[in-house]
């Protein structure tokens, strides 16, 4: 599962040079098609899915969407009080 979520990686971010193996070879089609293929192998999230997460990454990139940055311990606060919540609901 870890070379899948790799090469999805290598995808979104661009990162995917080392996966031509001969000159002619695109790099990016290797890494896709490998990333494809590989996918089967092992029990992961669908093609559906995953094309969802590529196209909400591209939206952020492209500015589609507005995006507000957090700093870790607004994160933390964030956290703490879902988990707050979540403990009350329980009681």
């Amino acid at each position: 599962m870890w070379n899948n979520f790799k090469m999805w990686r290598d995808l979104l971010s661009g990162n995917y040079e080392g996966y031509a193996l001969l000159k002619e070879d695109d790099p990016y089609q290797e890494c896709y098609e490998w990333f494809w293929s590989s996918i089967n192998m092992d029990e992961c999230l669908g093609r559906d899915f995953l094309d969802y997460l590529q196209q909400m990454v591209e939206d952020v990139e492209t500015g589609k969407v507005e995006t507000y940055p957090m700093t870790l311990e607004e994160l933390d606060d964030i956290s703490h009080l879902l988990n707050r919540e979540e403990e009350e609901e329980w009681e």
